[in-house]
């Protein structure tokens, strides 16, 4: 009896997504009756640089200490490659390395003994000179700590966050205080600690270096999530979209707009028409009034940011009663 044989299939089998390697649910710290965090969930994978942002005095650092290990929670689960940062804080420095905001070093130590000295904290340490290099610190590596300028210390900051050789980095406020060229050197640095295979949490409340920087980012204020998502997600639906001005050849009716499902908005003013929207408004724009025979000049397109979206979001948040806390 000849058994009919099914064709193999060419299709890659489906699977499923990779758990994330940091997760924090319904977080809770609080210093007396100061409530620095109060209900804070978010959930990393491996490979991104993921970040926290919002206002001085929002709960972004009580937040980073607390899933490092440094600080103990109040309430809430944490958990970081399966470790938990109370129960397991020996195991966890050895996988986690910390960049704190307000670190501190003995000024008359040079770059290679502080480098040397913190590799002494870890059982696996990379190799020390080879990491001065990656970081372009060979230069500086007998200079003291004390003469080095922002960017340097910055840099040195990562060397040592670095040194133990870890999966996860968390890299706090790291550009504050630099000059415009040093902060877009720590920038190019930031991406090439990811390429190396370490999964960053960034924290900073510069908008720009989010929407740089971050694959993901969750917005805190007042110790709550107030958004998650993309940068770029983030600013179109929450930073009041995009803006296209433009001067129609003739008049036209707005339903030829208002229909399109691209745009929430259309405005007159004077000879002027701006149009608020998503996606790519331009084209659609163009398009639909070209149809009726109406051409557009002196196209300008003004795109929503991350900044934006914060500023609507946290002014949301006021009007709930919420407030920053240290």
């Amino acid at each position: 009896m000849a058994v009919a044989m099914q064709p193999l299939s060419r299709e890659a089998p489906v699977r499923a997504a990779p758990p994330p390697i940091i997760e924090v649910a319904g977080l809770r710290k609080s210093y007396g009756r100061t409530a620095a965090v109060q209900d804070v969930s978010f959930a990393v994978s491996e490979g991104e640089i993921f970040g926290i942002l919002g206002p001085n005095g929002a709960g972004k650092t009580t937040t980073v200490e607390c899933v490092s290990g440094l600080r103990a929670r109040d309430g809430g689960d944490v958990s970081v490659l399966g470790l938990d940062p109370q129960q397991d804080r020996d195991q966890l420095r050895e996988v986690v390395g910390v960049q704190l905001q307000e670190g501190s070093m003995r000024p008359m130590l040079k770059v290679w003994e502080l480098v040397h000295l913190f590799a002494s904290f870890y059982r696996n340490p990379r190799d020390e000179a080879e990491l001065i290099e990656t970081l372009g610190l060979t230069p500086k590596r007998n200079s003291y700590y004390r003469s080095l300028s922002g960017g340097q210390k910055q840099r040195l900051s990562v060397a040592l966050a670095l040194i133990g050789n870890p999966k996860i980095a968390i890299l706090d406020e790291l550009t504050t205080g630099l000059d415009p060229q040093a902060r877009r050197e720590t920038w190019g640095l930031i991406e090439q600690v990811r390429d190396g295979n370490v999964t960053i949490l960034l924290v900073t409340h510069f908008m720009d270096e989010a929407e740089r920087l971050c694959d993901r980012v969750a917005l805190i204020d007042g110790g709550h999530v107030i958004a998650l998502d993309t940068p770029t997600r983030l600013a179109e639906r929450e930073g009041g979209g995009n803006h296209m001005r433009f001067r129609p050849s003739g008049p036209f009716d707005d339903t030829l707009l208002t229909r399109l499902p691209n745009v929430a908005a259309v405005d007159h003013q004077g000879s002027r028409v701006v149009v608020s929207g998503t996606g790519d408004l331009i084209s659609v724009v163009i398009h639909a009034l070209g149809c009726a025979g109406v051409q557009v000049d002196e196209v300008q397109l003004e795109s929503a940011t991350l900044e934006d979206a914060f500023v609507r979001l946290t002014r949301h948040a006021l009007a709930d009663g919420r407030s920053g806390q240290s």
